[in-house]
C-alpha cells in the first residue's frame, strides 16, 4: 500500500476490510462520505483455479442485490459464483423432509454459494478505485476515544485519525468492541463445525442438501465445478476424531453420515474446524461508535445467514448516516446511531433465536418431539403457499429492506 500520512481526518473510519466492512466502506464512499478502512491483512489476489476456499457463504438475493448495487457482482462472477436452484432438507431421525425449488417462486435460483475470498477481493478492488476511500493495510487500532463530539484513533503504526464515526467490522474478535468495553450475551454450543471441499461420486445438480443429525447438521453446498463445500457440525469429541482421520477414512465417514446422498465421497481437500456459539452484543452503538456484522453478532451456520445479516447491517447503517447528513444531525450522535440499532438489533435477535430454535429442535433425541418435527417438515413441504413464503423471506425478497438491498432503490 502507498505511504500514509501520519494525521488523517475523515467522516467514517471502518475498522476491518472484510466482506461487511468493505461493503460498508464502498457504499459510504459512493454517497460522498470520506472513508478510511483499516485492515490487518490484505486479501489474496490470486490462487489456483481448481482450489476452493475453505470458507464459503450462501448469499441471499438481498446480499446479491447489495453487491450488484455496489458494482462488484460481475467481478465476482468472473472469479466464481455458484448458483443453487433447489434445496433439500431432511431429518436423519425419521422420514420428514422439505424440498425448495426456485421455479416454484419464479426465481432463477435460491441464492449463490460464494467463496469468502472472492467477495472480499471484489470489494477490496472496488475500494481501491474510489477516490474518497483511503485503505491502511496492514494496520490495526491501538487506542480509541469515541464521543458525540467526534472520535480520535491511534493505529499501531502510529497513524492518528480523527473521524466523526468509528465502525467496528473486524469480525467476532473485534478489537473495537473490546476497546469500547461493549459486552455480549450468548452461549457456546456443544458443537464444532468441520469445513472442507469434497468431490462426490455424483454431480450435485445445483442442489444444496442438509441432513439434520442428533449431533448437528451436515450441509453439502454445491460449487459450479462439481465439487461441494461441506459444513459438518458435530460434538467437539467427534470433530476431534474426524479431524484426526486420514483423507480416505474421512471420506468413508462422510459418505456414511451423508447417507450416500451423492454416492461415495471420493476426495477431500484441506479441512478446518471451528467452535460454534451464539453471541449478540448488548449494545450495537455508543457515542461515535457502531458495530456491524460478526462484531455485533454470531449465529449458528445451519442456515448460512451470518454474512447476510452483516450486509443488511451495513446497508441499514448507510441509510441512517445518509439521512443524518441530509437533516444536519451529527454522524456520531446517539440520536443518529440509535436509529441504526433499532433497525437491526431486533431483526438480528429474531434470526439468532430462530436458528437457535432449529438447532435445538433437530438435535433433540426425544421421540415424541422427533415425530412432531418430522410431521412438521412434511406438512410444510406439502403447504405450497407457506413454503413459498418461507422461500421468499429466506431469499430476502419480502420484508422491509434497506435501500442498498433493493432493486432500483440505490
Amino acid at each position: 500500500m502507498a505511504e500514509q500520512s501520519n494525521q488523517i481526518q475523515c467522516d467514517v473510519l471502518v475498522a476491518g476490510g472484510g466482506m461487511v466492512g468493505a461493503a460498508l466502506a464502498c457504499a459510504l464512499a459512493e454517497r460522498q462520505f470520506s472513508v478510511v478502512v483499516v485492515e490487518l491483512k490484505e486479501p489474496a489476489h490470486d490462487w489456483p483455479g481448481d482450489e476452493v476456499d475453505l470458507r464459503v457463504s450462501a448469499l441471499t438475493r438481498a446480499s446479491e442485490q447489495i453487491l450488484r448495487n455496489l458494482g462488484v457482482w460481475e467481478r465476482m462472477a468472473e472469479l466464481r459464483i455458484s448458483p443453487y436452484r433447489e434445496m433439500l432438507v431432511w431429518d436423519a431421525g425419521g422420514r420428514g423432509s422439505i424440498h425448495f425449488d426456485a421455479a416454484e417462486i419464479g426465481e432463477p435460483d435460491l441464492g449463490h454459494i460464494v467463496e469468502n475470498r472472492i467477495t472480499q477481493l471484489a470489494l477490496w478492488e472496488k475500494l481501491g478505485a474510489l477516490e474518497s476511500v483511503q485503505r491502511i493495510c496492514p494496520d490495526s487500532i491501538s487506542s480509541m476515544d469515541t464521543a458525540e463530539s467526534g472520535c480520535r484513533v491511534v493505529l499501531k503504526s502510529g497513524v492518528k485519525i480523527e473521524a466523526a464515526l468509528v465502525v467496528g467490522a473486524e469480525g467476532a474478535k473485534s478489537s473495537v468492541r473490546d476497546i469500547a468495553a461493549i459486552t455480549s450475551s450468548g452461549w457456546a454450543y456443544d458443537q464444532h463445525a468441520i469445513v472442507a471441499t469434497i468431490w462426490p461420486e455424483q454431480h450435485h445438480g445445483d442442489v444444496a442438501r442438509q441432513r439434520f443429525m442428533p449431533q448437528g447438521p451436515l450441509a453439502f453446498l454445491p460449487i459450479d465445478n462439481g465439487c461441494c463445500s461441506i459444513v459438518w457440525s458435530t460434538s467437539p469429541q467427534e470433530a476431534e476424531q474426524l479431524m484426526a482421520l486420514d483423507d480416505e477414512s474421512f471420506c468413508k465417514a462422510l459418505t456414511q453420515a451423508s447417507e450416500r446422498m451423492l454416492g461415495d465421497v471420493t476426495r477431500v481437500g484441506p479441512r478446518g474446524v471451528f467452535p460454534l456459539r451464539l453471541r449478540n452484543a448488548d449494545h450495537y452503538v455508543k457515542p461515535g461508535l457502531a458495530l456491524v456484522g460478526d462484531a455485533a453478532h454470531g449465529i449458528h451456520p445451519l442456515a448460512g445467514q451470518g454474512v447476510n445479516l452483516g450486509f443488511l447491517d451495513a446497508a441499514a447503517l448507510v441509510d441512517v448516516l445518509v439521512e443524518a447528513r441530509e437533516h444536519g444531525r451529527a454522524l456520531s450522535s446517539m440520536a443518529t446511531l440509535r436509529r441504526y440499532e433499532r433497525a437491526r438489533k431486533g431483526a438480528n435477535i429474531a434470526m439468532l433465536g430462530a436458528m437457535d430454535g432449529f438447532k435445538r429442535l433437530f438435535s433433540n433425541r426425544n421421540l415424541p418431539l422427533a415425530l412432531l418435527r418430522n410431521l412438521g417438515l412434511s406438512l410444510a413441504d406439502a403447504a405450497g403457499p407457506i413454503k413459498q413464503l418461507i422461500t421468499r423471506r429466506a431469499l430476502g425478497l419480502v420484508g422491509e429492506l434497506p435501500k442498498l438491498a433493493r432493486r432500483g432503490g440505490w
